[in-house]
Parts: structure tokens; sequence; C-alpha cells
């Protein structure tokens, strides 16, 4: 069963934990393909059919990204509102490719993991913030199996978390 992950950072030359994750998703070519948006589509102009046949030539799902401003980076947004189309995604004119199929989330937050509490500082967790792509999905029939998350990531990381926090990914997308 193959994985593909959507990678959508807008400067994931930059990215620590982003980046991390996409280097070691790389070194199983046989498990997992990475596509990484903002080097696809630079211009924002998505082909719908290509996305669309991709995402039927595998098995799982997951759409990693970085948190920006409480949700995802806009051309994520841009690519779900195009891809996940009526008579596709979702519909009573065929639209059950998503039907079943296991599909997640991995995001890093940049803010500590105690701010994402209902009495931490924007009192609001993930869980919640997330809660429009779990309804998408279960909109569209798909198996959603949570998100795997990396808090903390504007304030200085220690080497051995990356690491960690990599293999723990790994482990989170080939138990979906």
């Amino acid at each position: 069963m193959k994985t593909l992950v959507i990678v959508t950072h807008p400067s994931i030359e930059t990215s620590v934990i982003n980046k991390q994750w996409v280097e070691e998703l790389q070194k199983y070519p046989e498990k997992y393909t990475v596509h990484e948006l903002y080097k696809v589509y630079p211009d924002g102009n998505i082909d719908v059919e290509k996305e669309q046949q991709f995402i039927e030539s595998h098995d799982n799902l997951v759409l990693q990204f970085p948190i920006f401003w409480f949700n995802c980076p806009p051309l994520l947004k841009k690519w779900i509102d195009d891809v996940f189309a009526y008579g596709w995604a979702y519909g009573s004119n065929g639209g059950d490719k998503l039907k079943n199929r296991k599909v997640a989330l991995a995001v890093s937050a940049g803010i500590k993991e105690e701010d994402y509490r209902e009495e931490g500082r924007y009192h609001y967790t993930l869980d919640h913030l997330l809660s429009p792509f779990e309804t998408t999905f279960q909109y569209c029939n798909a198996d959603y199996r949570s998100f795997f998350a990396f808090y903390g990531a504007e304030h200085e990381t220690v080497a051995s978390d990356l690491e960690n926090s990599a293999l723990d990914y790994l482990n989170f997308v080939d138990n979906l």
C-alpha cells in the first residue's frame, strides 16, 4: 500500500520540520510518494485531472503542511477546492474517488502545544482548528485517520527532537 504525501510548504528549503519529514519519507520511495505542491505549481495553476489521477493511483493520502494563521497555506486550500471536485470527490454523479480512502494530516505548528489548549493562549486545540479538514473528508466519505503534529517549531528545536519526530511521523503514516 503506497501513500501519497501532498507537501504544501511555500519555502521548504528554509523549513526545519517539514524538510526533515520530507527527507525521511524520500528514503522509502517504495512506500511513499512525496508531491510538493509549491514546486510543481509555483504559479498556482493546478492540473486537476493529473492530481486526481495521482490520488487514484495511491492507497492512502496525507496532507502535510505548516499551520499558517491557524489554517493551511493558501495553495493547499486551492488544491482542495479544485481537486476535490463535484462528481469526483463527492456528489450524486459518481463522486466516490475518496470513499474509504485512508486520509490524514501532518502539521507543524510554530506555537507550543500548551498554547493549543482551551485554557491556553489561543483557546483552541489543533483538533478544533483542523476540524474543517476532518469534515471535508467525512463529506467525501473518506476514512479520516486524524493528524500528526509537531509543536513549537518557532522555538529552539533539538536535533534529536527532529529525528524522533520524523521517525514518529513515518510510524504514524505506516499505521494509517
